[in-house]
């Protein structure tokens, strides 16, 4: 089906009736105290099963799920998320999808990082740092960050965002110890940030892309997880330092824009701090950020 056709709204009730779907699906009859019985084909709860619990109606619940223009109230969704046992970030999501949290439809806007943003990241010499837009493309980068992922610079287009490097990119895979583990993460928290974009065309083109071109990323998008991690540790093993371990934490720039700051703090194990800075000591002239 050409995604074109469809307008955002559209896109964004089909998402919603597939996120619920995958959350019923995955929630046993027995977390709600609904005995499964012994001829039970459907994966999950049924939709009645659903429907009963929130206090809704079988066949309206069933439209929601179909994606068709039912426009669920804040409380339904509220006994939806109660139901179907949602985490905080599954909550948030299924809201944005609703368009209830962020009603309005977001669109992306040409980002350039300048000004206090740029020289801070400068400044942040022995912390790999890069500012990413909101379809998560690189925006600008640090040397730090070129010492340890490699030249963004020698990147065009969608080899520039983050998605596509962590899924398609060899160095990257090689790079992350726990690579599995660290991409589903990555996937869970684009996916939930990247809700209030649903339908726009240069997401939809990326998702269009990596759907060709990962097959990780084609098994683990239909899954729908999200999660709001900012967060956490990350241990790299890099082709010429070795074994290093990164704090890692994300910052939103509030500007209205979008952009984040992604910064990565080497810590004391593994001598990481002394590897980076051997490796800034030692990185071409001509390798280094603008």
């Amino acid at each position: 089906m050409d995604i074109a056709t469809h307008s955002p709204e559209d896109h964004r009730r089909r998402e919603l009736g597939a996120f619920l779907r995958s959350r019923r699906e995955r929630l046993s009859p027995s977390a709600t105290g609904i005995a499964a019985g012994q001829r039970r084909r459907t994966p999950g709860l049924r939709r009645e099963e659903v429907a009963m619990i929130a206090g809704v109606g079988t066949t309206w619940y069933t439209w929601l799920e179909q994606g068709r223009d039912v426009r669920p109230s804040v409380e339904v969704l509220t006994a939806l998320c109660q139901a179907l046992r949602l985490d905080g970030a599954e909550q948030r999501h299924l809201f944005t999808l609703a368009g209830r949290q962020q009603p309005e439809r977001r669109r992306i806007v040409q980002t350039k990082v300048e000004g206090p943003l740029l020289h801070m990241l400068q400044s942040l010499v022995l912390q790999p740092a890069y500012v990413v837009g909101p379809r998560w493309d690189v925006l600008a980068w640090n040397d730090a960050a070129v010492a340890i992922f490699g030249d963004y610079g020698l990147l065009e287009g969608d080899a520039r965002n983050i998605i596509h490097g962590v899924f398609t990119d060899p160095h990257r895979r090689r790079l992350l110890v726990d690579w599995e583990q660290l991409a589903r993460a990555t996937l869970a928290a684009f996916r939930a940030e990247s809700a209030k974009y649903t339908g726009d065309p240069d997401f939809e083109r990326l998702i269009e892309l990596m759907m060709r071109s990962s097959p990780e990323f084609r098994e683990w998008w239909p899954q729908r997880d999200v999660v709001h991690r900012l967060s956490g540790l990350k241990h790299l093993r890099h082709p010429i330092a070795g074994a290093m371990t990164f704090e890692h934490m994300s910052l939103s720039i509030d500007d209205g824009s979008d952009m984040r700051l992604i910064v990565y703090t080497p810590l004391a194990e593994q001598n990481s701090v002394v590897k980076l800075q051997k490796l800034l000591d030692d990185l071409p002239f001509e390798r280094r950020s603008a």
